[in-house]
């Protein structure tokens, strides 16, 4: 039995980043479930295991409009560090919410009295590889 749109799989992964450092996996004995077609997960993934069968192994290469999709400007401000805790520094996430829906920024720079957050999505504009291991079936 192979995997077509509407399946529910369990798979195994390890995500990887150009330079193929791992960003995130399954943990060990904790695969993970997703309809395949649905917006559960990155088209790229929901598309890569179409055709498998439980115990194929497969490496899925995608471009960011398949995963996170592309960075975009727009999407980064200036905000004053006063309206934002004590202890900013660069790198750090802070998330608040926006509508309802919570939003994660992140510092990606900080000069004089303010620093640039950025809204995109931390893997936005990159081309991302993952190792899978199909481990579960369930037909639609």
């Amino acid at each position: 039995m192979s995997v077509k749109k509407g399946d529910k799989v369990t798979i195994n992964y390890i995500g990887k980043l150009e330079d193929s450092e791992v960003f995130d996996q399954s943990e060990e004995g904790s695969p993970l479930e997703f309809v395949v077609g649905s917006s559960e997960i990155i088209e790229g993934i929901s598309n890569g295991v179409i055709g498998m069968s439980v115990g194929d192994k497969k490496q899925i290469t995608m471009p960011p409009e398949q995963a996170y999709g592309d960075k975009v400007a727009g999407l980064e401000q200036d905000v004053p560090l006063a309206d934002l805790p004590d202890d900013v520094g660069m790198g750090d996430l802070l998330a608040t919410e926006i509508e309802g829906q919570e939003i994660v920024l992140k510092v990606i720079e900080i000069k004089g009295d303010t620093a640039v957050l950025d809204a995109n999505h931390p893997l936005a504009g990159h081309t991302l590889t993952f190792d899978v291991e199909l481990v579960g079936i369930e037909s639609a």
